[in-house]
Formats: structure tokens, sequence, C-alpha cells
């Protein structure tokens, strides 16, 4: 059979000869003769079949009578099957087994949750039984057995403390039991309090401390004043009970030491009975070595100590640990009224007094020093030793004074200045040349170290370098650590004249005042100043801070703002000069009445205003920077009228005559103003040998006045001007002249001619 299922190769079945090519197509004959051969072998193959089926017939019935009973059997099951899923279907076994084991679990359940109620329950009556036994033992005076509940029953009852927090809810009845640890905690807290308060109590009448042993409270007799310690130990009350005492010992025993100097002296009393100690007592009297008021430091520390030694003994019993406790409630309040009160007061005023301190420091290091012997302060943290800190570092203390002292001092003149200009002073300035001009001390008249000038200042920057320079001398004669500190005070004294005075005087600064260029003033003499500083007082200052105590770097900042106040002063006068000039309109159609009388009120208001800024700056500022100020401010103005003017495209004869009037009327105004300034050009043109003249300084008035010449000047004149260079002198441009030329002279040959001329000529 397995050759019947071989691959037939079509042609294997054509003989060799008759297969030409294997690639080459089939022919018609070969075809045919392929069908032929494959129908013979299609018939061998069926006869093969059949013989093949015929010898094993007996095998193939089997396979089929093998088959048929299979499919028999399988009819069989499912008809079993059938009446299985019926009988199911009619009675639900399975779904009454699922309820028993439902209601099996359920009362399990249950079962586990009433032995576990039962068990808590239990719990929580035996922790109502424990609470009432720490109740009643502390209404029978044992006091340790009830602290030792109360500590065990805060950890039964889940009781966290301030700073701890449960996550999550928990049950109601954790809340009912901490809520009563808290009744009893209270409870026993203030029962606490009472012994405590019956233990110690200072007598006024007599001026005394008692320390009871033997207490009763509330019907409680006979409780040790130790076992009271021991129990708040216990319980964790301990800082909370000796807290009392603390502020007790203060306030009727050390702060009166320590306020009345050493006019105080103690007496010890110790009470006993059945020789067992009832009660001890610290009596203050009156010493008789000794005055009130007078302060001994050296007693006054041998008292503290004996205080300590009353309080380690007859209040702490001499546990270490209940007098660390107590050092740390009241050693910060000591040492900071030793501080205040005894240390603070003797600080030097001087730096040579400094040595006449190191008696004070050694008494403060002794009485740390015995403190430490008996255990009321750490002799490891180096935070307790809070005196010797702060005599050990007594000349930083010192220089602290000192540089607060400084700059209060400093801040008060700042503040207390009012920038107020003697009258005297303004006129002296203003009185002729040859005039005497007396000094007035109150003028505060001073030399600039750099520029040989003299300006004038306000009395916060002469009483603040003043300051300054005392300062430098203290610095000279002090330790390192001193002159460091008050090179600092002095630098930052400095910087207060700029933190303080112009916030202070900030309005004045809006408008053109004298406060305002007095403060220029200021920040230039202070400048000035700053650089003298170190060849006059550094070659003095201790070679460790040489290096750093430099007063360069405050030079130049200073010098900003002074260049930064007279900056603002021009710009608000140029801002007044502008807005006044357009109330000109542009200097427009003068040759009407109306347009005349406006342009030349607009120039009586630039003149009205120059002026008042010549009376303010002229007294105030150096020459040379009032000169440079008022030629800024001047050029800007003429500028202004020359350029509005040459902007005139069309002017009538009438018109060029009133322009040329308002020119010469406004500069005839300030015949006074040119005159200062001439006579400062003359003195500084003494010192050098150039010649210059105002046209110099302000090219616009040189241009001005020549405006006003070309408007009465023939165009041919002004054509020759031209060409000569003169006009070009003047600081005219060629655009201006021409469009100039086209606004007087109408167009004519001659103007053109003219024009022409003009563009090319050749300089």
């Amino acid at each position: 059979m397995d050759a019947l299922f071989d691959t037939i190769n079509v042609r294997d079945l054509l003989s060799a000869g008759d297969v030409g090519d294997p690639a080459s197509p089939l022919s018609a004959p070969d075809l045919r003769l392929l069908i032929q051969r494959l129908d013979s072998h299609s018939r061998g193959i069926k006869s093969q079949v059949q013989s093949y089926l015929l010898s094993h017939h007996a095998d193939f019935s089997a396979l089929f009578s093998l088959c048929a009973d299979a499919a028999s059997r399988t009819d069989d099951v499912a008809a079993e099957l059938g009446g299985v899923l019926r009988l199911v279907s009619d009675r639900p076994v399975d779904v009454q087994i699922g309820e028993a084991v439902s209601e099996i679990e359920v009362k399990t359940r249950e079962a586990k949750l009433r032995k576990e109620l039962l068990e808590l329950v239990k719990v929580i009556a035996r922790l109502s039984e424990r609470f009432g036994g720490a109740r009643e033992a502390l209404r029978s005076g044992r006091l340790r057995f009830a602290a030792e509940e109360i500590r065990k029953l805060k950890l039964a009852a889940r009781v966290c403390d301030a700073e701890e927090k449960v996550a999550g809810r928990e049950p109601v009845v954790y809340g009912l039991l901490k809520a009563q640890w808290h009744e009893c905690f209270e409870e026993i807290q203030e029962l606490f309090s009472r012994f405590v308060e019956d233990a110690v109590r200072f007598e006024q009448h007599s001026n005394r401390t008692r320390v009871k042993y033997q207490l009763s409270v509330d019907g409680i007799a006979g409780v040790d004043f130790q076992e009271v310690l021991e129990s708040m130990e216990v319980v964790g009350l301990l800082d909370y009970g000796l807290a009392r005492v603390a502020d007790l010992m203060i306030k009727y025993v050390i702060t009166p030491v320590i306020n009345s100097g050493s006019a105080i002296a103690f007496v010890e009393e110790l009470k006993q009975e059945s020789g067992k100690m009832t009660e001890a007592f610290l009596k203050m009297v009156q010493s008789p070595d000794q005055k009130i008021g007078t302060v001994d430091s050296e007693m006054i520390f041998s008292k503290i100590i004996e205080i300590v030694k009353f309080i380690c003994e007859c209040i702490c019993f001499k546990n270490d640990s209940w007098i660390r406790s107590f050092g740390r409630l009241t050693w910060p309040r000591i040492s900071e009224l030793i501080i205040i009160n005894i240390l603070s007061k003797v600080v030097p005023e001087d730096a040579s007094e400094l040595a006449n301190f190191q008696k004070i420091i050694e008494l403060a290091t002794g009485l740390e020093t015995a403190l430490k012997d008996l255990r009321l302060i750490s002799s490891s943290d180096k935070k307790d030793e809070r005196l010797s800190n702060f005599t050990e570092n007594i000349e930083v203390h010192f220089a602290s004074r000192k540089k607060k002292e400084i700059l209060g001092k400093t801040r008060k003149l700042l503040l207390s200045c009012d920038f107020a200009i003697p009258q005297e002073y303004t006129r002296q300035r203003h009185s002729p040349k040859d005039a005497e001009i007396t000094e007035d001390p109150s003028a505060h008249a001073v030399d600039l170290l750099f520029l040989s000038e003299k300006c004038l200042v306000s009395e916060a920057a002469s009483g603040l370098m003043k300051i300054v320079h005392d300062t430098l001398k203290d610095v000279c004669s002090s330790s390192t650590r001193v002159a460091l500190e008050l090179y600092h005070a002095a630098t930052d004294a400095i910087l207060l004249y700029e933190a303080i005075v112009p916030v202070r005087q900030e309005r004045q600064l809006d408008g053109i005042n004298q406060v305002a260029v007095l403060m220029h003033n200021d920040f230039l003499y202070l400048a000035q100043e700053i650089l003298g500083l170190a060849f006059q007082y550094r070659p003095d200052f201790p070679n460790s801070i040489k290096e750093h105590a430099v007063f360069v770097h405050l030079a130049p900042r200073l010098h900003l703002k002074a260049e930064e106040m007279l900056q603002r002063q021009i710009q608000l006068v140029i801002f007044n000069l502008k807005k006044a000039l357009d109330s000109a309109d542009g200097f427009q159609n003068t040759h009407q009445m109306q347009q005349f009388e406006s342009a030349k009120f607009s120039i009586d208001q630039v003149v009205f205003n120059l002026e008042k800024v010549h009376i303010i700056w002229e007294p105030l500022l150096l020459p040379s920077i009032y000169h440079k100020s008022m030629c800024l401010v001047l050029e800007s103005v003429f500028s202004r009228v020359a350029r509005d003017i040459l902007f005139l495209d069309d002017m009538a004869a009438e018109e060029t005559l009133q322009l040329q009037r308002l020119i010469y009327l406004m500069l005839e105004s300030l015949s006074d103003l040119f005159h200062s300034l001439n006579a400062i050009d003359q003195e500084g043109q003494s010192q050098d040998s150039s010649l210059r003249s105002l046209d110099d300084f302000m090219p616009s008035l040189r241009k001005l006045r020549k405006l006003a010449e070309l408007l009465d000047m023939p165009l041919r004149s002004i054509t020759a001007a031209w060409e000569s260079g003169e006009l070009v002198t003047c600081c005219f441009t060629l655009p201006e002249i021409k469009d100039f030329i086209k606004a007087i002279f109408t167009d004519s040959p001659l103007r053109k001619e003219c024009l022409w001329r003009i563009e090319n000529a050749s300089f």
C-alpha cells in the first residue's frame, strides 16, 4: 500500500527517448501518450486496492463491529448519567451541605469572639481593680506602690507621651482606660504637689527656708519627704515637683543674695527628734561685716555655693540624679542673674581695664568648679559653663557693648539732625569777593582732603566722622579682638548714614532744595575722609588686623552715592526747565501778541527756576561741582531754545525780531548767573594756564548767541558766515542752516544761489 502513496513523476511515464530537454514543454503527441499511460496506471492502482481489501476482509469486519459496540455503550452511559442528573436535581444535597458548613463557621466565629470578649472583660476588670488599688494606695499613704502601679498601668492602657502619636483608630475601650489613667495621674500629681508644698516652704515672717521631712496632707500622715521624691521619680514627676522648689529658692533666696550684694548671711539649723531629723532651716540674716549696696563678687559666689550645699544635702538627699535634675531647672536662671546683675556691670569701660577683670574670671571659674563638684552642673557639657564662656569672651562683650554704644550714638545723631543751614553762612557766601568771610562753627564748613576745597556738610556728617575718629583711636590701643570689633563698628557707623539719612529725607530728595545738596556734600565728604583714614590710623593698628582693616572699599560706594544725589538734582532741574519751555509752544507765531507773551512768560519761568537753583546750589556746592552742574543745566536750556527756533519752518520778518528779542531778554536776565560762573572760571584759570570761556563749557550758548544775530542778518552775510566756517564753529549743521534760510527767506534766485554755495562750501 505504500506504493500507492508515492509521488508520481509525470516525465517518468514517458520513455527516455520520448523526452527531450527537461526544461522544454511537452508536445501534443507526448501529452496523448501521457494520458494513456496515466489511465493504465490508474487501473493498476484500483486493482491493487481491491485485492488488498479482499485479502483483509476479516480485519475490517472486526474493526467495524468494535466501533458499533463502542457506540452502543456510549448510549448506555448517557442514559445512566441522565438518571443521576435527574436524581440530583430532585434532591439538592450539595446546597444543604453548604448551608450546614456556613452555619458551623458562623457559630465558630461567634464562640471565638465571645471568648475573646470575655478575656478582654477580664483584663479590663483587672485593670479597673488595679486603678482602684492605686487610688486606695494613695489614700493610705503607700505612695511608692501607687507610683509603681501608675507607671505599669500607663503601658497597659497604651498611654503615649505628648510627642507620640498612635497610627489609625483605636478601640473605644482604650480611650476609656486612658481617661481613667489620666484621672489617676492627675490625682497623684496633685497629691505630690501638695506634699512638696508642705515639705519646702519659705517663711517670710522669719525670713527662712524650712524643709519638713515628715509630711501630712489630706489626712495622710507620717509620709517621708524622701519617699515622696522617690515616688515622683518613679512616675516621672520629679522635674514637676522640683520645679516648684526651684522657683521658691530662686525667688526668695538666690535672687536677694545676687541683688543685695554681700549684705546677706545664712544660718543653717537642723531639728531632730528621737535621733531622726525632722526639719531643716536656712535662715537669711543681715551680714555684720558688709554694708547694703556693696557688691563683693567673691562673697556672693560663696553664698551661692552655701545655698547649693543646703539644697543638695537637705532637699535632694545627696542623690546625684536629683541634684542634676535640680541643676537643670535652676542653673540657667542663676547664671543669667549673675551675668545680668554682676558680670555685665563690671565689664570694663576702657580697654585698659580688661586686666582688672581677670579676678572676676577666676571667681566665676571657681564657682562653676564648685558646682560641678556638687553635681549641680555637668562636668562634661560645655553649655553649662555659662559664666566661663561669658568671662572668657569678655573682650568680645566689651567690644560688643562699645559697638552698640557707637552705633546707638551714631543712630541718635543721624535721627536728630534736621539738616538746617545757618542763614549767616549763605549770606557770607554771597558777599563780595573781597569781603572777609568769617567762620561759623555751626555751619560745619570742612576741608576736603584730596580736593583742596571747602564745602558745607551737615551736623550729622561732621559728628559722624568725629565718632569714627574717636573709635579708630581706641582701635590703636586695643587688643586684637576688641580692635577688630571697633573697626567694624566704625565702618558700620559710616554705613548707617547711607541706610538712615536718604530714607528719612526721601521727600526732600524728590524736590530741589538745600537738603538734597547738603546730602551730596555729606557723601562726598565721607568718601574723602575714608580715603584718609587708612593713611592716618592703619600704621598704628594691631598687626593682626592690618590686612583686614581696609577702608578704601567704602570710598567708591559713597562717592557714587554723592554723584547719584547730584545727578538726581540736576535731572529734576532739567525736567522743570523743560516743562517751563513746553509752555512756549515751540516759539511759534511770536509776532502775535498772545503767543509772544506766552513765550516771554515761559522764558521768565526758566530764568526764575535758574535763579532759584543758583541761590540753592552756589552757597553749598564746591565751586568746581557747582560750575559743572550749572553748565549742564544751562546747556540743556540753550540747546532746547535753539532747537525749537531752528525747527520753525516759516518765520515772518516781525517774528524773527521778536525771537531775537526773547533770546536777548533771556541772556540779559541770566547775566548775574554768568558772572558767578565767570568768577569761578577766573579763579580756576589762576591755577591753570589754559584759558577757557563759558562758551567752551556750554556750546549751545555760543550757538544761541549766534542764532540771535542770524535772525537779523542778510542772506549773503549768512552764506559768508557759513563759508568762513564761523557757523560750524558755533555748532550749526548744514541741514539746520538750510532749513533756517528756507524758513526766513522766500524762494528766489538769490536763495537758490546761496543754498548752492552753502552745500558746496569746503572748509
